[in-house]
Order: structure tokens, then sequence, then C-alpha cells
């Protein structure tokens, strides 16, 4: 996990237990966040995903907004229901909410007036996250022998 840049589109993180319900993610620029089942301030998954949504589609808003106006303020919300049903454990009704305000100039209006195109484009073309939610995308497992781990 030493690359510092991905082939072919691979993006890679790897996840360690550090104690029981706790783990560290690991990303190939060794970057860390820890994560648990929620007993703690540490992120649970379905957090983490959620948070992966909202932040997917704040940086594609915010790198075309700010080649005209620096934000005010930039404050997403992401929320979603957790449910068990026939289909098993999922989230429904996931919903970011965006709270974007930028200066009372020529060049805040104009920022402002790309919020609504660039999160609609983000939603329906650009951002991986949750473009890969909302399409049908398979996840494998595999259980690998421990002897077979990869060096870092």
């Amino acid at each position: 996990m030493t690359s510092p840049l991905p082939s072919l589109g691979l993006r890679s993180v790897r996840l360690e237990r550090l104690a029981a319900g706790r783990y560290a993610v690991t990303n190939p620029r060794g970057g860390t966040v820890t994560l648990g089942r929620g007993q703690d301030s540490d992120y649970t998954p379905v957090e983490l995903l959620l948070a992966a949504i909202a932040g997917c589609t704040s940086v594609d808003v915010d790198e075309v907004t700010t080649r005209r106006s620096e934000p005010e303020t930039f404050v997403v919300d992401c929320t979603g229901v957790k449910v068990s049903d026939e289909l098993g454990n999922h989230l429904s009704d996931v919903e970011l909410t965006f709270r974007i305000s930028f200066p009372d100039n020529d060049a805040g209006a104009a920022a402002d007036a790309l919020v609504p195109r660039v999160v609609n484009l983000s939603h329906e073309k650009l951002c991986t996250v949750s473009r890969t939610v909302m399409l049908p995308t398979p996840v494998r497992t595999v259980i690998a022998d421990p002897a077979s781990e990869v060096a870092e």
C-alpha cells in the first residue's frame, strides 16, 4: 500500500484491528481514520459511508465554485435511515443538504449560481461514491491465507 498513485483506476485502503470493535483504516498515502461500533467517538462504518457520500459531492462543488469565490459557509449534512428488511441491512432515504453561502458581490453571486448545476452533475455523473451506491455494484469477498500477506 505504498504506491502514491493508483494504477488503472484501482483505489484501496487497509483495515487493521486495534482492539475489540476498534479498527484503523489507512490509505496508500498514509492517512488514517479509526472506526468502531458507535460506542465512543470513533466513526461507524455507516457514518464513514455517509461522510464519503457528502465528501465526494462537496469536493466537486468546492472545486468549481471556488474558481469564482471562496464560500463564507460550506456545510453539507448527509443523513440516511438504517433499515433491516427482506433485502437485509442497508440505508434508505439517503439525503444530502447543502448550506453554502458566498460573499454578497458579483463573484459570490456567480459562485452561488453554479451550486445547483454542479450538485446535480456530481449526483448524476461525477461523484464516484454516490454513483457506486446508486448503481448495482458487485462486492466480492476473498479469504486469503494469512501467510500470503502482501508487504507494505
